[in-house]
């Protein structure tokens, strides 16, 4: 007589946890993902707004009962509309959805792609030129005021003090807020102190 033996697979449980559920722009996301057990499976997010527009498929390696998830870049008005947002995860067969909302506080916001410029200045990767057109392409003119047209021509022509690098640096490492950063970097503008 041969006896089988047979189980059935129920998906894991799965929850989002998240300590607030409003950010406003210049923040970052972040959320814990918590499993009942580890599969080997990726779990998958996708993080799409109140009308449906959503991320490609994000996969997520899940090694530990608990996998802290946060976002590399803030939010920035140029990406993300204020709204309410959803973070639909699925691990394993199970699937999940949590909500947050994302709205403007009126503070400052430097884009992050003006870091990966400065981070490039400071480290003597670029000239000054390059950070100061950098800034005049995509900070909006009420944070950092660039008065002149800067042209290919001229960027050699640009000279910001070394010692200026050193709050660059400190915004570089979140030691001071943008709003800080860009009041600082507009009165040296102001000042002339860099050079335009």
């Amino acid at each position: 007589m041969s006896v089988f033996f047979g189980y059935a697979s129920a998906a894991p449980s799965i929850q989002i946890h998240m300590d607030k559920t409003t950010f406003h722009y210049g923040e970052k996301l972040v959320y814990t993902i918590e499993v009942s057990e580890i599969t080997g499976d990726l779990a998958i997010i996708h993080i799409r707004d109140d009308a449906g527009k959503g991320s490609s498929a994000i996969p997520i390696e899940i090694s530990k009962f608990k996998t802290e998830i946060p976002s590399p870049f803030p939010f920035e008005k140029q990406i993300f509309q204020e709204g309410k947002y959803f973070i639909d995860l699925e691990y394993s067969g199970a699937m999940i959805t949590a909500e947050f909302i994302l709205v403007d506080s009126g503070d400052i916001v430097i884009p992050f792609q003006i870091k990966q410029i400065a981070y490039s200045w400071v480290n003597n990767e670029i000239p000054s030129g390059f950070l100061i057109d950098g800034i005049q392409k995509t900070v909006e003119k009420d944070v950092i005021n660039i008065p002149n047209k800067i042209d290919n021509q001229h960027l050699g022509e640009i000279h910001i003090p070394e010692w200026v690098k050193i709050i660059t640096l400190w915004w570089l490492e979140e030691k001071i807020s943008d709003e800080t950063f860009a009041n600082a970097f507009q009165h040296l503008i102001d000042k002339k102190i860099v050079k335009i």
